[in-house]
């Protein structure tokens, strides 16, 4: 039986003001994800999916994550998606501006 290894954390996140906060539990094992399509570059959007149960709203409506530590979102494994050319199972060509 092949051992699963996971990276999970338990992050507290507001933004930048407090009035937005909420709690989640992140797998970083799992992976990230970074996209090429228009939206994604231009907002440099790199977003890590979990499922609803384990998300905690506390106060606000958005958020970001202040306490992750860098090292780990560097180790973290990356998937990129190809969005300007719809093909969001395959990663683009290029992927340095990403």
């Amino acid at each position: 039986m092949k051992e699963e290894i996971t990276c999970s954390r338990h992050t507290g996140v507001a933004v930048h003001c407090g009035a937005v906060r909420f709690e989640a539990d992140i797998d970083l094992a799992q992976g990230t994800n970074k996209c090429n399509c228009s939206i994604c570059a231009k907002t440099r959007n790199w977003n890590a999916i979990i499922k609803p149960a384990a998300f905690r709203l506390i106060a606000g409506e958005d958020a970001s994550m202040d306490d992750v530590d860098a090292k780990e979102l560097i180790e973290a494994p990356v998937r990129y998606a190809n969005g300007r050319d719809n093909r969001w199972s395959e990663p683009p060509a290029e992927t340095r501006q990403l």
